[in-house]
């Protein structure tokens, strides 16, 4: 299935991987004896085990008309809570039959009832449940064999849609780990998403009936106001490759065949070729909204709010020019209006636009809601938040680099003389972590020009900051790169930003071109020009940082994962200013790169054609092709089986540099993917990236 653009040079590198791969595979390369010593390890674990204090929340559900909330706490004693949400501390667990584990709340339309996949026991398979919240257990409504996902109630009540890989042996998308290479590469073994819909109304477990075709990989959908049809975007097999390709589609439920709403390859204008993401059906059925724009990555959504009528036509922008990403949106109640969550400069912000009756008339911008130094959603997409009915209230959880997550809630139709700018400013429905401190230092929101953008970024302080003293710093570039460094709590899996803050280094995550926030112009800046005026815009922030605070410029280094290793390994090429690198699932060699991921479409809106047909605008950010210029000592890793950034890409930059006789090493992690999954795994990854720039920035 993730097999299509691969070739027998990439499967022939990572049988060998595999092989080898019994436990870490530890490759090193000209470490020089002398270095520092590294951090004592037991205050390394001290800081990474306090990295994450305090009481997580999964998923938010308010329910429709408003009067109890339900959330899935993930503290010492797990699992889905109910309780009204005038006083949420009275929460009492949703009965289940069985030790169960908890997903996807989803409230019947009536607020009568309550709808939640479940895995109980000891078995692994999710099933749909539904609960009539009146103290019996909750009722199993499906009998499924596979991957589930995103599920949604029909406008009236009687039905579940969800999307659905039977028989599936990985979650669906790129970040999984792929599996190995064997049989007829891209025909043999592909899985293929589609939405399947539940009867809401049965008194036992079912087979859902899948409703898109065999031969589409569904993934994201809406139903229509009637409750007779979806609208969902998809694209032919294989849907990790493909999404970057979607279309936009319109099915009735029972129709044989959909019908294609709106194809981005075939339109004119700014949106030829991008992406789209959550579609909605307008409450009129009139119109399907969705957000469009130049999208890296399936998930991490960010562009403009366009709006095509549902029996197809001309697709119509409502936020042309927009100083920021539209990140999720959802119909305010009639056909006119959309809230909106925004991402603006590094802040999330809850707004409405209308949209007006025809393309002549200009959209109105409301005042924002609000608007926060942090980062909000509800846990379903991608700044996903929980509304009423009536659109009044929305509740959602949030955090920032200063406040752990908490549940917070806002109301739309008592609009505060001023916008609310902090989370102190909202209404805090939950008290799960009074008095939780953070383990790392202060943050600050920094701004910048470089070529005439405004550039923003976050600096975390040394938890220790002394300003009487010079401190190290570490760059850490995002993935993506349509993507965004935000405010939030606690720290990621592997290299993250929070653990340098707590073992005292100053810490930059720079939103640079490319990134959402400033709109999509600064979207799509780096658009055949990877590795250069982004680099330039980092370098930028570098300058910012330093000129603000007493950052020791021969102690600066330079991490990151995904993009972040792309810009790790070419910005060693083109600059001496960082002293040390650690580069995760990176990209070296963009031309070698084309041929041996799984997810090939991707590139062709960024680089404007194959490599085949423009081979000169891939080598120009080729970090191989500029090797002999390197001196910067460097820490490559990657997973095994990454179908995102294939191992052979990390193996050529390290072998490259051994060859150079530059200080390296190379850690090749067994059984993961794009995103680690194994603890362990995550944890050494960051502990070998505080070794090494301790070993290589010395005081």
């Amino acid at each position: 299935m993730r097999g299509l653009a691969v070739s027998i040079f990439f499967m022939t590198r990572i049988v060998v991987f595999r092989r080898i791969a019994a436990g870490l595979i530890l490759l090193l390369s000209s470490v020089a004896s002398s270095a520092q010593t590294a951090p004592d390890k037991a205050h390394i674990d001290e800081v990474l085990r306090g990295l994450n204090r305090g009481r997580s929340v999964g998923q938010v559900a308010v329910s429709p008309d408003g009067s109890r909330l339900a959330w899935i706490d993930l503290g010492p004693n797990p699992g889905l809570r109910i309780a009204p949400i005038s006083n949420i501390s009275t929460a009492e667990p949703v009965q289940v039959s069985g030790r169960c584990s908890e997903s996807d709340i989803l409230w019947r339309p009536d607020s009568k009832a309550l709808a939640f996949f479940a895995s109980c026991g000891d078995a692994k398979q999710a099933d749909l449940y539904l609960s009539h919240l009146d103290g019996q257990p909750a009722v199993r409504l499906t009998q499924l064999t596979g991957y589930t996902n995103e599920a949604a109630f029909s406008p009236d009540g009687t039905k579940m849609a969800f999307l659905y890989v039977e028989g599936a042996t990985r979650p669906a998308g790129a970040l999984a780990a792929m599996k190995p290479f064997a049989g007829v590469i891209g025909e043999d073994g592909i899985e293929i998403q589609r939405i399947a819909v539940a009867d809401a109304t049965a008194g036992e477990a079912q087979k859902p009936q899948q409703v898109t075709p065999a031969n589409l990989h569904a993934f994201e959908f809406g139903w229509s106001p009637d409750s007779k049809s979806l609208a969902y975007t998809a694209a032919e097999p294989p849907g990790e490759n493909n999404w970057w390709t979607a279309k936009l589609y319109a099915q009735t439920i029972g129709a044989s065949a959909p019908e294609v709403i709106l194809a981005p390859a075939e339109v004119p204008g700014p949106l030829h070729g991008l992406q789209m993401a959550v579609p909605r059906w307008s409450p009129d059925g009139k119109n399907i909204a969705f957000i469009g724009g130049l999208m890296s990555d399936q998930g991490s959504t960010g562009g403009d709010v366009w709006l095509v009528p549902a029996s197809g036509g001309a697709p119509r922008n409502l936020t042309p020019g927009a100083q920021s990403s539209v990140a999720w949106i959802d119909w305010a109640g009639d056909s006119t209006a959309l809230y909106v969550v925004r991402v603006v400069g590094g802040e999330d912000e809850l707004g409405m636009i209308r949209a007006g009756s025809n393309s002549n008339v200009l959209v109105q911008l409301k005042p924002p809601v609000f608007r926060v130094a942090g980062s909000i959603g509800d846990g379903r997409i991608s700044h996903s938040i929980s509304f009423t009915a009536d659109h009044k209230l929305a509740v959602f959880r949030a955090s920032s680099f200063d406040h752990p997550t908490e549940i917070y809630a806002v109301r739309t139709d008592a609009q505060p003389g001023a916008t609310v700018t902090t989370l102190a400013g909202l209404t805090q429905l939950s008290h799960l972590n009074d008095g939780v401190e953070p383990a790392w230092g202060k943050s600050e929101s920094l701004s910048w020009k470089s070529d005439g953008f405004n550039v923003q970024g976050w600096l975390l302080l040394p938890k220790n900051y002394d300003p009487s003293k010079r401190y190290p710093l570490i760059v850490l570039v995002h993935g993506g790169p349509a993507s965004a460094v935000e405010s939030r709590w606690g720290a990621g899996g592997g290299i993250n930003a929070p653990a340098f803050s707590a073992l005292d280094y100053f810490v930059l995550q720079v939103n640079p071109r490319g990134s959402y926030g400033q709109g999509e112009a600064f979207v799509q800046a780096n658009r055949k020009d990877f590795g250069y005026g982004d680099l330039r815009d980092i370098l930028g922030g570098v300058d910012a940082a330093e000129k603000k605070y007493p950052i020791d410029d021969k102690r600066v280094g330079l991490t990151g994962w995904s993009y972040g290793g792309f810009m790790s390994m070419f910005a060693v090429t083109q600059t001496h200013r960082f002293r040390a690198a650690v580069a995760g699932a990176g990209i070296s060699d963009w031309q070698s790169y084309y041929g041996e991921n799984s997810i090939g479409q991707w590139m062709i809106p960024y680089f404007g054609a194959s490599v085949y047909d423009d081979p000169a605008v891939y080598a120009k950010s080729s970090a191989i092709n500029f090797i002999k210029r390197v001196k910067t000592p460097t820490l490559v890793v990657v997973g095994d089986r990454d179908g995102e950034c294939p191992a052979p890409q990390s193996f050529e930059f390290w072998h490259a540099l051994r060859d150079e006789h530059v200080p390296t090493q190379f850690v090749v992690y067994p059984n993961e993917g794009h995103g680690f999954v194994d603890p362990a795994h995550r944890r050494d990854v960051m502990e070998r990236a505080v070794d090494w720039f301790a070993r290589y920035m010395p005081e």
